[in-house]
């Protein structure tokens, strides 16, 4: 019995001392990435997520025209108009409002996610003078760049069914906004994720809802214009 006890013992040192022992090193290589606050994490997406816009919008400059320009500034100015009508302001920020979404998604959906992205990220910086908030640049750029540039996403309407497929875009694009926003609530306002993403919800998801509304109503002549020669 006292041999099958000091062998047990000598196991269970043994297995202390491997757990004691030094990292591998792989563990040591990937150490950082556990260290690593996550507020660096979301930095580095928005970088890439800026870099893939930029790109986007680099690849589709040469199908600007004169008659993109002239509509992409109107639907940022009736979009703008439109924020101004609040019909219910959230405390932190944020509002439904009639359809302040969609002069800038229509615009998407009709001249593709380039344009769309270009138009959005115009239409933030206004948002941002109408009375936002800057913490840094990292907050700025979720709350207001990306966020608003999210819905250029709307433009993959043009490459999904015509029956469904903008009201599925404009889900995708209100989405993107909505993870944007909720990022920055909790990399900057010290929001737990549930609770950041519920608060974004509140207003996001009427506002989404009147946007599809008033599309089932305007989409198709307003879509006819846009498409014009």
């Amino acid at each position: 019995m006292d041999w099958l006890f000091s062998t047990a013992l000598a196991e269970e040192g043994a297995q202390e001392a491997a757990a004691q022992a030094d990292p591998t090193w792989l563990q040591e290589a990937l150490k950082k990435f556990g260290e690593t606050p996550g507020t660096i994490w979301i930095a580095v997406g928005v970088l890439i997520v800026l870099g893939v816009m930029l790109l986007v919008i680099g690849k589709t400059a040469k199908t600007w025209t004169a008659k993109t320009v002239a509509y992409g500034a109107l639907a940022i100015a009736l979009s703008f108009v439109l924020s101004c009508i609040r019909l219910y302001r959230m405390p932190q920020g944020g509002s439904v409002t009639p359809g302040s979404m969609l002069p800038l998604m229509l615009f998407s959906a009709a001249f593709g996610i380039g344009p769309g992205l270009l138009a959005g990220l115009a239409y933030g910086v206004l948002q941002y003078f109408q009375g936002g908030w800057f913490a840094n640049i990292w907050q700025f750029a979720l709350d207001y760049l990306l966020a608003f540039a999210a819905l250029g996403l709307t433009g993959l309407a043009r490459r999904l069914p015509k029956t469904w497929g903008l009201y599925c875009a404009m889900a995708i694009a209100a989405l993107g906004r909505a993870l944007s926003a909720t990022l920055a609530g909790i990399m900057f306002w010290d929001t737990a994720p549930w609770a950041s993403l519920v608060y974004n919800g509140t207003y996001l998801i009427p506002d989404t809802l009147i946007c599809m509304i008033l599309a089932l109503l305007i989409a198709k002549p307003v879509m006819k214009i846009l498409k014009s020669k």
